[in-house]
């Protein structure tokens, strides 16, 4: 039976692609520093740190296919810890797949190594420029993937746009919070700013195709159906029927003040949202079309109505602390008050 490894495999995309991986008929092995209780009995699980050398030795053992999903978040903003984990573990990972004779790797990296693109759509040649530590940390990843491709490891990078899907919440917890009780949500400027996100299903899937195609590749994963952000939460707000409305920020003075509360830690931003929030950004994906044919099934507008559906049906457990990043709703601090102003605020 195949046997494929799953770095970061209790987490959030992690646990969408093993169960795709079981589908397929693999024998799935999960290595994650923390693992639930609920765990199921046709999945090997291995509970250990990727900046573990013997661990990481150890678990690549007889794995044909290696997917690495493992990585610090943004909102965790401990700079250490987005360098030991997204560089070192990879490093780690990488070496000890080409020792063992691991057959493929499926890297997952993020859009977050290009910044702001100064053109759009972005291709999987357009050069890296990140602009702040969580891109910075996985465009080295990359450039560590490409150095095991030259020692002869097969290693294919996915970079993802912004994942949606259901229990995909931290940042967008705080949106769908605001819609579900009426609250205003934001856009900064006139919100006319084309943004790509990616289905969490859909990633899986071009993940799954890329283990099975021969030969190194980069791949940047989007929807082929998107529009501006102000489209996208208009229509979340429509389908929601809570009476919230779209209301505009100067995008600036707004991106200072988040940068400022973010700082007091009053607020849960990080350098990517002030960055982007209001930049266009999206990929031509035709390249995954015509090597893996892989085609995206979900659009922007049904990625948020679903994620925000699933928000309301879990909306107690997705407050619960011990939740994965990814899982639960991220701590509102002061956008508590603002969510409050917004409610009184003229139209």
């Amino acid at each position: 039976m195949t046997i494929s490894l799953v770095t970061g495999g209790n987490g959030y995309f992690g646990s969408l692609l093993v169960d795709r991986l079981l589908n397929e008929g693999h024998h799935v092995r999960v290595l994650d520093i923390s693992l639930s209780t609920d765990r199921r009995a046709d999945i090997e699980y291995i509970q250990g740190d990727i900046r573990n050398q013997s661990v990481v030795q150890q678990v690549v053992q007889k794995a044909e296919f290696v997917f690495n999903n493992v990585a610090q978040v943004p909102l965790a903003k401990d700079r250490t810890l987005l360098r030991t984990v997204n560089i070192d573990g990879t490093k780690i990972l990488l070496d000890s797949c080409l020792s063992a004779g691991v057959q493929k790797v499926v890297h997952t990296s993020s859009s977050a190594i290009f910044g702001v693109p100064t053109s759009n759509p972005v291709f999987p040649d357009t050069p890296a420029h990140p602009l702040e530590a969580y891109g910075q940390a996985k465009w080295e990843a990359e450039i560590l993937c490409t150095q095991a491709i030259a020692n002869g490891l097969d290693v294919s990078i996915i970079r993802p746009r912004t994942i949606l899907g259901h229990g995909r919440l931290g940042i967008f917890g705080i949106l769908f919070d605001w819609i579900a009780d009426g609250a205003d949500p934001f856009v900064l400027g006139n919100g006319n700013n084309r943004y790509q996100f990616i289905h969490a299903e859909d990633l899986a899937d071009i993940c799954w195709r890329a283990s099975q195609s021969l030969g190194p590749n980069i791949f940047n994963a989007g929807t082929d159906r998107f529009g501006t952000m102000r489209q996208a939460l208009e229509e979340l707000c429509l389908h929601a029927g809570t009476g919230s409305r779209v209301r505009s920020l100067p995008a600036r003075p707004t991106s200072l003040a988040m940068q400022v509360a973010a700082k007091l830690h009053i607020a849960p931003f990080a350098p990517y949202h002030w960055i982007m929030y209001s930049k266009s950004m999206w990929f031509d994906v035709s390249h995954a079309h015509d090597i893996l044919d892989w085609s995206p099934r979900w659009s922007n507008s049904d990625m948020f109505k679903q994620s925000y559906d699933w928000f309301l049906q879990n909306r107690a457990e997705s407050n619960n602390a011990d939740a994965s990043h990814h899982r639960r709703t991220a701590r509102q601090g002061a956008l508590g008050l603002v969510k409050r102003a917004t409610k009184l605020l003229p139209r």
